[in-house]
């Protein structure tokens, strides 16, 4: 069973998250991906080691299972000519640098579509390839999140802005970036031409928060006021903690249609007719004043009770789970969310899964992320270049 790239060839230049993420992801569709490395490694291979004694940077691992590695010293004079003629056989170039820095190493889309003129390069960066800050750096904390709009959005009034965790923006936008790429592969397939895919950390954070983003697009003024859970109005939509200290996410976005099963499932049936509760427009109103009782309601029996009890009424919930029960949930495991690969040094490690499925298609992590530079000569050697050739390279010292 074939997986749906196979036959496409990567040539990857970038480093850290999100580009490498969506490398990785074309991997896992069957793409053969080269991942190319300055001498000493790329330089996330080192965050997020979280012991001395592991070997292995599982961060890095996630985002670059399944690829080969080939070290390459772009600020060599000579280090161009080889990227470029790796290009002129591959299908798609992938890269995260800054436009000044694709000019200074001669690899802006001109450059490689001149020497690869069918080729998708496919570029993610933190504000686009063009606009005043199209040279600016940007990280997902920085341009996907603050610059979006969305850490002004969450977190509670008076407090100050939540810090983000890692990856998140970049992983959301390795999604936009496969599907820039297979898109601009059927383009070239249908029109032909190299294709240029332009993806950036800022604009999709304002896709990903398009729902109030649209607000102050069309509505002048609108209150985009952060809300605290402990006097929220919307009822149905709201945390609440459990007698054994858990706490459950209720998202039951209309009260017209979700508030009478609420009520059966607090086993106050009563409320169900009480007009300040039952629209969006009167529990704005009046929600607030409840919200207390229903804290109480809560406290008072556990969680398997309150998870029974929203089930068997039709509520839509869910636990607020923590990381380490995030890999044990068996509905995760049943989907296949996780894979274990072998490392090149012998040990083995789990690795998050392509987070889509194509039923009968063969898509899955195909390896370990690799050692720097563990394929320089197979991958050289595999896009025609001469034994005498890498010689050469070598004794110039273009592989550091």
């Amino acid at each position: 069973m074939a997986g749906p790239l196979e036959g496409i060839r990567v040539i990857e230049v970038a480093n850290y998250l999100a580009a490498p993420a969506s490398a990785a992801l074309m991997s896992d569709l069957g793409a053969d991906v080269v991942k190319i490395e300055p001498p000493d490694g790329d330089v996330y291979r080192g965050h997020r080691t979280l012991r001395e004694e592991d070997p292995i940077s599982f961060s890095f691992a996630v985002d670059n299972r399944g690829k080969r590695s080939m070290t390459l010293d772009l600020g060599h004079p000579e280090a161009r000519d080889v990227v470029l003629r790796l290009a002129s056989q591959a299908d798609v170039f992938v890269t995260n640098l800054t436009p000044n820095r694709l000019r200074r190493y001669g690899l802006t889309f001109e450059e490689v579509s001149e020497a690869a003129p069918e080729v998708v390069f496919a570029l993610l960066t933190g504000y686009g390839s063009e606009g005043p800050d199209s040279e600016r750096p940007g990280f997902d904390g920085t341009t996907f999140f603050a610059r979006s709009g969305m850490t002004w959005l969450i977190g509670e009034q008076g407090t100050p802005p939540v810090i983000s965790r890692p990856g998140q923006g970049d992983h959301v936008a390795a999604l936009n970036l496969l599907a820039g790429v297979l898109s601009a592969l059927r383009l070239r397939e249908r029109d032909g031409g190299a294709q240029f895919v332009d993806v950036s950390l800022q604009q999709t954070g304002v896709w990903a928060v398009a729902a109030d983003t649209q607000l102050a697009l069309n509505r002048e003024g609108h209150d985009f006021e952060r809300q605290n859970r402990s006097t929220h109005w919307h009822l149905t939509r709201n945390t609440y903690e459990t007698s054994d200290g858990r706490w459950l996410q209720l998202t039951m976005p209309l009260p017209e249609r979700y508030w009478a099963r609420f009520c059966e499932a607090i086993e106050h049936p009563e409320w169900a007719a009480d007009e300040r509760y039952t629209s969006t427009a009167t529990m704005r109103e009046n929600g607030n004043a409840l919200l207390p009782t229903i804290d109480e309601i809560f406290r008072s029996k556990d969680l398997a009770h309150w998870q029974e009890r929203m089930d068997g009424a039709g509520c839509i919930s869910s636990l607020i789970t923590s990381p380490f029960e995030v890999v044990e949930d068996p509905q995760l495991r049943q989907r296949g969310a996780f894979e274990r690969v072998e490392h090149p040094s012998g040990a083995s490690y789990e690795v998050i899964a392509t987070p889509f499925k194509i039923h009968g298609a063969d898509i899955h992590a195909r390896g370990a992320a690799p050692l720097v530079g563990e394929h320089t000569n197979e991958v050289l050697e595999s896009y025609g270049f001469s034994s005498e050739e890498l010689a050469e390279m070598a004794s110039k010292r273009l592989f550091g």
